[in-house]
């Protein structure tokens, strides 16, 4: 056998005993609704307008959009019906807010499957810098998502890279 046809088995035999990065997960983004048609109202108090709302995940996961008081936050739901609250109203902003139409969610892909790792949400805010004055701004708000826990790790600030930046929170979250 020729020192190129060694090397060639050799290197055969590495390949597959050590799978290639295509046989790994790979990280993608999946969007699903935060509002309208595709979320069903569970609950309404009608005495202080506020709701709940269940919206499809990915993965088995749900999530709930609740809206109190002009305040907006998500709880998200596991494949075992089990409630993890991200307080968005706590840990993004204690204004009104409101959130953005579509919820991203950062999912490891492997052989069909489809598994989420993180949650990316804008969080609208009316905050208000002095008497007189307010501002609109939006946040991203960054859960990871992992068999122990749910919870936020992130506030990405509004600039011209944040969609990336809470990409890159998410992965590594």
């Amino acid at each position: 056998m020729s020192d190129i046809s060694r090397g060639f088995f050799i290197a055969a035999a590495l390949l597959l005993a050590n799978p290639s990065s295509a046989a790994e997960a790979q990280i993608v983004s999946r969007y699903t609704d935060l509002s309208g048609g595709r979320c069903k109202l569970l609950k309404v108090d009608k005495e202080t307008g506020s709701s709940v709302h269940k919206c499809p995940g990915v993965g088995g996961f749900q999530l709930l959009v609740l809206d109190d008081d002009s305040r907006v936050s998500v709880s998200v739901v596991d494949p075992n019906n089990k409630e993890y609250p991200l307080e968005y109203w706590n840990v993004i902003t204690r204004s009104f807010s409101s959130l953005g139409r579509k919820a991203e969610w950062r999912a490891a892909q492997q052989k069909g499957e489809i598994r989420p790792v993180a949650l990316i949400v804008r969080v609208y805010t009316s905050e208000h810098a002095n008497l007189g004055s307010s501002g609109k701004k939006s946040y991203l708000a960054v859960a990871k998502i992992s068999p122990q826990e749910i919870c936020v790790t992130d506030k990405v600030a509004p600039g011209g890279n944040a969609n990336e930046s809470a990409r890159q929170a998410a992965d590594v979250a």
